[in-house]
C-alpha cells in the first residue's frame, strides 16, 4: 500500500475539476477532471480533496490502465484506504470512476494532461452540462 501525503501546499496549481449540477436525472458523465499528469499517486489526493463532502468517502477508484502510470492495488489518502483498479475497457478510455459505499458512483471525464486550455475548456464545460 502506498501512502499519499497531505494536501499540497497552496503554492501548487489549483484543481482543474468541473462537476455537473446535482439533479434527479442520472447522467452518463458527472463532470470533468483535467489532471496535470497521468501519475495517479500524485494526482488522486488533490482530486479527492476537491470533491463535494456530500459524495462521502471514496473507497474505490477505477482508471484506464492503458493511459495511467502503474498503480498499487490500494493507497492511503488522508488516512483512508482507497482501492485502485485498472481497466482496459475500450468503452471508457478517458474516464475515472469513483465509488463511495452507500453514497453512489461518479464517472468523470478525464481531459488528457497535455491538452491545451483552449481545447480543455469546452470539453470540461460540456461534461459539466454547461452551455458553451
Amino acid at each position: 500500500m502506498t501512502t499519499a501525503l497531505q494536501p499540497p501546499p497552496p503554492s501548487h496549481p489549483l484543481l482543474r475539476l468541473r462537476l455537473a449540477p446535482h439533479g434527479g436525472m442520472p447522467r452518463p458523465i458527472d463532470g470533468a477532471w483535467w489532471p496535470r499528469s497521468y501519475d495517479l499517486l500524485a494526482e488522486l489526493p488533490r482530486l479527492l480533496a476537491g470533491l463535494p463532502r456530500a459524495w462521502g468517502h471514496i473507497t474505490s477508484v477505477t482508471v484506464n490502465g492503458a493511459v495511467w502510470s502503474a498503480v498499487p492495488g490500494r493507497m492511503l489518502v488522508f488516512n483512508q484506504v482507497v482501492r485502485l483498479r485498472r481497466t482496459v475497457a475500450a468503452s471508457a478510455p478517458h474516464t475515472i470512476v469513483l465509488l463511495a459505499p452507500g453514497r453512489g458512483r461518479w464517472d468523470l471525464l478525464v481531459v488528457p494532461p497535455d491538452t491545451t486550455e483552449e481545447a480543455a475548456e469546452p470539453l470540461m464545460a460540456a461534461a459539466a452540462g454547461d452551455h458553451v
